[in-house]
């Protein structure tokens, strides 16, 4: 039987005025309270699902769904309980836009109502319920797990020691430093015991707390590969794919938690009207374990760092492809007498980028970085399964986007194959990052061995006898970084044995097989160079299994000599500039001026799934002359530090 959609009582107020306090009460209305919690478990378990619906304004809701619920019955529960208006809006689940089957949302997942683009505003707050809904009580618990993991057993007894405080009157406290809204939760003796990111309170986000306002949940963010209000999930899976906690991420969790101490702005404007009336709101925040430690890399010598700490959280990095690998978070914890110390890495919310860009990683130039591997860490790297990491990402972050995990697969095969040619982490971190020349940013070693892989893709496509595509012209792609993106003119036709190479292999690597010398050429005509520079990197025929050091060797000085102001287009469009950006959904400066645009040389998103299996090979094929090409260069360039030396 349907619920009666008109009644309050089906729904949790977003922001809600409780009856009494989440401090005190007496014994039979914690009974009752309890009882209540168990009646809705049990009903969970047996009618259906729990989801929390999130307005891009920050508003959170959480419900209850059965089977004859669909698109149209949230939406109109959440105007009934929010006051909040939905028309022209559109309901999203991670990637997917739902229409109006509600089949595919799991159980505890977070969803996002998004204005259409013409009816968006972000000067629009979450309005407070009215009439009687604000007499209803949120009877959920004051914190709520997204996620059933056996991961999350840590979590699940810090928020019983948290909820345990909250009664006794023991408030959170909050994070000043940082951009975005951060808050202490404390155990009943006063203790720190977790960190508490609100996702609506993220720099840009609707209810920053510090100014930095005038985007929506969604858009993009404080990097344009990361939406706004999407670090706290990132946060998580960099717990979840720390297995064993060999890189010693804290435990964490995406929570839908409340309190009178979040933030709620009374507009874009920043205003805290709403914050002083100390109304009670809910939001959807990643919850952290607080670690007490002694200070940060930042404020201390990195010598004494130890060399496995160093390797693992660099393992770890690289992995999710970090853009954002500070010393200030990386804790330092000390340890024994004798000044050992241990390192705990923190905030990965800019991890797993929608596209590559420029990462950072503060450990690139740290000399433990440049020791090779021990074989517990090769046997760790060699070990990992790209696969079986996205099917775990998927099950416990259903709402993880499709080019976050290809980002994923992408940098596990890169560092299980340059961890099997012999690379150091410095090495792997050098080839990844970008450098600036004349101030224009360059694509990474790895990018330029994506760019092609994608190219052979595409022209694999094209000429294949497979291909559906009859009498096409010879193609020439033009290199243009702000709109790098290959034309799929058919859809490829494979065999089985274009998956019979598994690309996800544990054993010893392909690239081993390759020969160990690859002559480099030293001297190259430069106007040949020049002649490739221009317009467009020229049709390499794809005969043999990779690439020869000359060709790679080639490409890369093309695209390291092609800036992104000068691309050779043949249109009137403007170069992409670094820093401000044209257009804003709120006419408000602040998210735009602060950010500087990191160009996209090449995504992986936009591949069909047969498409990206045969890029995935052929990267693969071509990182052999990569790596030999980083080798010499390291070997000539730079003065290794000897594996003797102590730290």
């Amino acid at each position: 039987m349907s619920r009666n959609l008109d009644s309050p009582v089906q729904t949790q107020m977003a922001v809600a005025v409780f009856k009494t306090p989440l401090t005190g009460g007496n014994k039979m209305e914690g009974n009752q309270h309890k009882h209540h919690q168990q009646q809705q478990k049990l009903q969970r378990q047996s009618s259906g699902r729990r989801v929390f619906v999130q307005t891009e304004t920050g508003c959170v809701l959480g419900m209850e769904l059965d089977r004859s619920d669909n698109v149209h019955t949230v939406k109109r529960r959440l105007q009934i309980a929010l006051n909040f208006p939905t028309e022209e809006s559109s309901l999203t689940y991670g990637d997917m836009v739902l229409t109006n089957d509600l089949s595919a949302v799991r159980n505890d997942s977070p969803l996002l109502l998004k204005r259409n683009f013409m009816h968006r505003s972000s000067s629009t707050p979450c309005l407070s319920p009215t009439g009687r809904d604000l007499q209803q009580k949120d009877r959920s618990g004051p914190i709520e797990i997204l996620g059933q993991s056996e991961c999350f057993s840590v979590v699940k007894q810090m928020v019983k020691d948290i909820v345990k405080a909250m009664k006794l009157g023991v408030d959170p406290l909050p994070v000043h430093s940082g951009l975005g809204g951060a808050y202490y939760f404390r155990n009943k003796k006063g203790d720190s015991v977790a960190i508490v990111k609100p996702t609506d309170e993220e720099p840009f986000a609707p209810n920053n707390p510090k100014g930095f306002v005038g985007k929506a949940l969604g858009q993009p963010g404080l990097k344009s590969s990361v939406r706004v209000g999407e670090t706290g999930f990132r946060e998580v899976a960099a717990y979840l794919l720390d297995y064993n906690r060999f890189a010693n991420v804290p435990p964490t969790a995406l929570v839908k938690i409340t309190h009178s101490v979040f933030n709620v702005n009374d507009g874009v404007k920043g205003n805290k009207a709403m914050r002083e009336k100390k109304l009670v709101s809910s939001k959807i925040a990643s919850f952290q374990k607080f670690v007490a430690h002694d200070f940060d890399a930042s404020d201390h010598g990195t010598s004494s760092f130890p060399v496995a700490s160093v390797h693992r959280i660099g393992i770890l990095d690289v992995r999710i492809f970090n853009t954002d690998r500070h010393g200030g978070n990386l804790l330092v914890k000390k340890v024994g007498t004798f000044g050992e110390v241990e390192l705990i890495p923190i905030d990965h919310g800019l991890c797993l980028p929608e596209t590559l860009e420029d990462p950072y990683f503060e450990w690139i130039h740290w000399p433990q970085a440049s020791i090779p591997f021990s074989d517990e860490e090769i046997e760790y790297i060699q070990k990992l399964d790209p696969v079986k990491d996205c099917e775990m990402l998927k099950r416990e972050l259903p709402m993880i986007r499709e080019a976050c995990l290809r980002v994923l697969v992408l940098c596990t095969v890169f560092l299980k194959e340059a961890a099997s040619y012999g690379l150091c982490l410095a090495e792997i971190g050098e080839m990844m990052t970008r450098e600036f020349r004349a101030e224009e940013e360059e694509p990474s070693e790895l990018e330029v061995v994506c760019i092609e892989a994608k190219r052979s893709v595409t022209e694999r496509d094209v000429f294949s006898p497979r291909s559906d595509v009859i009498g096409e012209a010879e193609f020439q792609f033009d290199l243009d970084c702000d709109e790098l993106e290959s034309v799929y003119g058919s859809k490829l036709q494979l065999t089985d044995d274009n998956f019979t190479k598994n690309p996800f292999s544990n054993g010893r690597s392909s690239l081993g097989k390759l020969e160990e010398s690859i002559k480099e050429e030293e001297e190259e005509d430069e106007d040949e160079v020049e002649d490739i520079t221009e317009n467009a990197v020229p049709m390499i025929t794809l005969k043999d299994s990779f690439f020869s050091s000359t060709v790679l060797s080639k490409l890369s000085t093309s695209m390291k000599n092609t800036h992104l102001s000068d691309t050779g287009r043949k249109n009137n469009t403007k170069p992409l500039t670094r820093g401000k950006s044209e257009n804003t959904s709120s006419g408000h400066k602040s998210a735009n001026e602060q950010l500087q645009a990191s160009a996209s040389f090449v995504k992986v998103a936009d591949m069909k799934e047969d498409e990206w299996v045969l890029f995935l090979e052929r990267f693969q094929e071509l990182l052999g002359p990569a790596f030999a090409k980083r080798k010499t260069a390291t070997l000539s360039k730079r003065q290794r530090l000897g594996t003797s030396c102590q730290f």
